[in-house]
């Protein structure tokens, strides 16, 4: 149970995936205009993973290394077309938003990341601890991330007016460019954060991704 809650949890923080990991960054700059927006693709990112996940895990031991990637990428492009149908079924207006960025979820570093990294190495009941940890924490950050921009640049969250009369809102913050500020703005409050908590440990600050690249492995261990 400790390690299930600890594949679980690091994803929530330790490994957040956009701001520890920094991995996943084109839908986290292009889909989070909106709370509603960030919500959405989280959540589509969650299914695809978690089930991705398990199901790499599952079948770990028959695919041959050499067709690995092959197999993780089949294995994800299906469930990113089953994420497709149900959006197009039960969220159309939400998957018009979303727009090419869904069917893109297949190519998603985390993905492909998450499978070679844990789930190809490790049982199913942690693979799915993992996967679902991973996809939370990424939701959580779109989510906020979008939220954020929505409400400087619309005085808006999640579609409700929530300012007071007179609000000038910042369309700069709506537009491509806030995404990048205030991903920038956010990456380093987490970076100070971070050193704060190293220094209180008496360890030496740092000025990058802090996770431990022997639990991920998605950045090739620099």
């Amino acid at each position: 149970m400790n390690r299930l809650w600890k594949e679980f949890s690091k994803g929530l923080w330790k490994d957040l995936p956009p701001f520890k990991l920094v991995l996943g960054l084109c839908p986290v700059l292009a889909v989070t205009s909106t709370a509603e927006n960030g919500f959405g693709m989280g959540m589509a990112v969650i299914f695809v993973l978690t089930l991705s996940n398990l199901l790499v895990s599952l079948v770990r031991k028959l695919i041959p290394a050499k067709v690995r990637i092959a197999c993780f990428i089949v294995i994800a492009a299906s469930l990113v077309v089953a994420v497709e149908l149900l959006m197009q079924a039960y969220a159309f207006p939400l998957y018009q938003q979303l727009g090419i960025f869904v069917p893109l979820i297949v190519v998603n570093c985390i993905i492909l990341g998450r499978a070679e990294a844990f789930a190809s190495k490790n049982p199913p009941l942690l693979a799915v601890a993992d996967g679902l940890g991973m996809g939370l924490g990424f939701t959580m950050s779109l989510t906020f991330l979008g939220g954020l921009r929505e409400l400087l640049g619309h005085g808006q969250l999640f579609g409700h007016t929530v300012v007071w009369q007179g609000f000038e809102p910042l369309s700069f913050m709506a537009e491509a460019p806030g995404a990048f500020v205030s991903l920038g703005i956010l990456l380093a409050l987490m970076n100070f954060f971070t050193n704060l908590q190293r220094k209180r440990k008496g360890l030496a600050p740092v000025d990058g991704p802090t996770h431990d690249c022997g639990s991920c492995g998605a950045c090739g261990g620099r």
